[in-house]
C-alpha cells in the first residue's frame, strides 16, 4: 500500500513507523511538512522524501493520503485533499468541536473519500473479545464498561461491542478530583514523582434499549502504570471481563480465557510479538502482522492502513468511514459538556446520518 503523509509530528510519526516495519506491505512516497528543517529531519530520520505541498505529494501517485495534522488545522486539509480527488485516512478527531464537524461533513461527506483513523477495535484484545462477542458467546450484549483510553476512542470501542450505529444518545457525565501520582507520561520517567491533582470522568452513554455504555477514565491513563485498563462487556448470557469469559452453559454457569500465543517467552526464539488469540480450542484471532514485531497498539495502527489502503483500491470496504468518526467524537464532546454543566446531554441524530 502507497501512502502519503500531511504533517511531521508525533502522530505522523506513528504513520512512518509502520511502513518501516513492515516495508513490503506499507510504502511511504512522501510526507508533506512546514518547514525545510523539518523536512530534513524526516528524510533523515525515517528515509522519505519529503515535500512541502500537497500537489507535490499527490504528484508522487499515492494510493491515499493520511492527514495528521494538528486538531484545528484538520478540516482545512481534509477538504483540500478531497477537493484534489484524494482519497484521505484522517487522524481523530476530524474536526476540534460539533460545529467543525457538521460544516466539514457538509463540504465532504458526500464525496465518500474520508475515513478516519480509529483503530481500537484492531487491537489484539479488543479484536478477540469483538469475535467472541459477536459469535454470541455471551448473548445480546446491553452494556459495556471501559477505563482505558479517552472520549472518541472509548466510544468507539463501546458502540462496537453494543453494535451501535447512529441511535439517539443520552450522556450523564461527573468529574472528581484526587491526588495521584504520575510516575510515567509521554515525555517519559519522572525523576522524582509526586501525588498531583488528577481527574476521572465517569460517564454512562443510554443508547435506549437497554444498551449502556459507562466510560470511566483519569488523566494520563495511557501512560501511567499504576492504572490498570478495563473492559467488561455483559450480555443476555453471561459477560467478558478483560479476558474471562463466563455464559450459562447446559452444565451450568462456565468460565473460559481468551488465551494469547506470545513468543520470545523463556526459551522461544521465534520472536517477541503476540502470534493469535483462541478461546476454547479455536484461534479468534491472528496477528496479520508476524515478524513485524509491533507492539500491540502498532499493530492495530498497521492493520488500519492496510485496511484504508484496499478500501483506496476498491478492493475491500471502508474501514472507518468519516460519518462513524463524527459520531464518535459528538459523543466524547457530550461527556465533556455533561461533566462540566453537570447536566445531562442528548445527542440527537445529526447531519452525517
Amino acid at each position: 500500500m502507497r501512502f502519503a503523509v500531511i504533517g511531521s509530528g508525533w502522530r505522523s510519526e506513528f504513520h512512518l513507523r509502520m511502513a518501516q516495519a513492515a516495508p513490503d506491505r506499507l510504502q511511504v512516497v512522501g510526507v508533506v511538512t512546514q518547514t525545510d528543517a523539518e523536512a530534513a529531519r524526516i528524510t533523515a530520520r525515517w528515509g522519505v522524501r519529503a515535500v512541502r505541498t500537497v500537489g507535490e505529494v499527490l504528484a508522487l501517485g499515492p494510493d491515499f493520503v493520511v492527514a495528521a495534522v494538528s486538531w484545528p488545522a484538520m478540516p482545512g486539509v481534509v477538504r483540500e485533499l478531497v477537493a484534489a480527488g484524494a482519497k484521505v485516512l484522517a487522524e481523530t478527531p476530524p474536526a476540534p468541536d460539533l460545529d467543525g464537524l457538521r460544516a466539514l461533513w457538509n463540504d465532504v461527506g458526500a464525496s465518500g473519500l474520508v475515513q478516519v483513523g480509529e483503530q481500537y477495535t484492531l487491537m489484539p484484545g479488543h479484536a478477540s473479545r469483538l469475535a467472541v462477542v459477536r459469535d454470541g458467546v455471551v448473548g445480546t450484549p446491553s452494556s459495556v464498561e471501559i477505563a482505558s483510553t479517552h472520549l472518541y476512542h472509548a466510544v468507539a470501542l463501546v458502540r462496537a461491542f453494543l453494535d451501535v450505529d447512529m441511535d439517539e444518545t443520552v450522556v450523564s457525565a461527573r468529574s472528581f478530583v484526587a491526588p495521584l501520582v504520575d510516575p510515567l507520561t509521554f515525555d517519559g520517567w519522572a525523576v522524582d514523582p509526586q501525588p498531583g491533582p488528577r481527574t476521572t470522568t465517569i460517564a454512562t452513554l443510554d443508547f435506549g434499549d437497554g444498551r449502556m455504555g459507562l466510560y470511566d477514565f483519569v488523566e494520563n491513563q495511557w501512560w501511567n502504570p499504576l492504572r490498570a485498563r478495563r473492559i467488561v462487556i455483559r450480555g443476555s448470557l453471561g459477560e467478558v471481563v478483560d479476558d474471562a469469559v463466563t455464559r450459562l452453559t447446559a452444565d451450568g454457569p462456565v468460565t473460559s480465557p481468551i488465551m494469547y500465543r506470545r513468543t520470545g517467552v523463556d526459551m522461544n526464539l521465534e520472536g517477541n510479538e503476540v502470534v493469535n488469540a483462541s478461546f476454547d480450542g479455536r484461534v479468534v484471532y491472528r496477528n496479520p502482522w508476524v515478524g513485524s514485531r509491533l507492539s500491540e497498539d502498532d499493530i492495530a495502527v498497521a492493520a488500519h492502513l492496510a485496511a484504508v489502503g484496499r478500501w483506496a483500491r476498491d478492493d475491500g470496504p471502508a474501514p472507518y468511514p468519516l460519518a462513524q468518526g463524527c459520531q464518535d467524537h459528538a459523543l466524547g464532546l457530550a461527556i465533556e459538556e455533561s461533566a462540566r454543566t453537570g447536566a445531562d446531554v442528548r445527542v440527537a441524530k445529526e447531519v452525517w446520518v
